[in-house]
Order: structure tokens, then sequence, then C-alpha cells
């Protein structure tokens, strides 16, 4: 789906506010209700936007320890990553996974209230799969934290 400037410009603002009524973001963007409500339809029909969320304070939650878990494997083939994806899966404490490139196979964001919690974690992880090796990175301080991306990369239409 391309985007014009007046989607990039909605998606803006929803990213920073999903609760703001359409008639606002019309009035923010230049467009009368209607057709700014058929326009974020369109995204979400799309997958542009994908869903919309509560972002949470996580020392109010008791999640404030973040968590960095790099993690190795012998393993490199399907049916294993596909296991090793179903067992991070159970765990809510992880809220970001990637595979990667380098000397690191995949990078688990984990948040946990305390250290402790993060070591009962880390012993039922050990005990659902076999890994090479499993380092741990306790951020001290978060300093940028965004769910917004970046829109200036969108490919632009009309």
């Amino acid at each position: 789906m391309a985007l014009d400037k007046l989607d990039r410009k909605i998606l803006q603002l929803l990213q920073k506010d999903a609760t703001m009524p359409v008639a606002e973001i019309g009035r923010k963007v230049g467009l009368s209700t209607t057709p700014c409500w058929r326009r974020i339809q369109k995204m979400e029909e799309e997958g542009v936007i994908k869903r919309r969320v509560a972002v949470l304070d996580p020392e109010k939650v008791n999640a404030g320890v973040t968590v960095f878990v790099a993690v190795k494997t012998n393993e490199h083939n399907d049916a294993w990553l596909r296991k090793f994806a179903a067992v991070v899966e159970d765990f809510t404490e992880v809220v970001e996974f990637y595979r990667m490139s380098g000397d690191v196979d995949y990078l688990l964001r984990v948040v946990v209230p305390s250290i402790q919690a993060y070591d009962v974690f880390y012993k039922k992880l050990i005990s659902k799969i076999a890994l090479s090796d499993v380092s741990s990175s306790f951020a001290m301080e978060q300093i940028k934290y965004t769910t917004a991306l970046p829109l200036e990369f969108a490919v632009v239409g009309d």
C-alpha cells in the first residue's frame, strides 16, 4: 500500500495517541471525519495499522527490570526454531524476540520485577529447550523508548 502525506500524518497522530477521536484527527490533517475514518479503515485492512494498544508503565505493573538475553544454539534447523519459538511464546516475560545475524543467534527482551524473578525465568527456559550459550544483560537505565515507527521511510504515493 502506497501511503500519501495525509496517511503519514494520520499515522503520526495515531502513534502518539490511538484514542484520539477521528474527528480531531481529521481536523488536524485537513479532512472531514468520514474520509479520515475511511483512510484509517483502509490502513487497518491493509495491515499498516496492526492493532491499537495501551502502553503501560512497567514500574506500575511490577515489571520494571529489563533484561536483554542473547542466545546461541548449535541447532540451526526449522524444527528446532519452531520448538524454540513455541517455548518462548509461552513466556509472558518475553516482550520481544528476534533471530539475529552475527555472533548471537537470538535476542530476547525480557521484563520481570526483579533479578530473582529473572533467575526463575532463566531456569524455566533452560529446562524446556537446549541452548549452547545464554548471556544476560540487565538494563541499568532506559534512556529512550518509543513504540512510534519513523514514517519518513514509508512508501509515498501521490
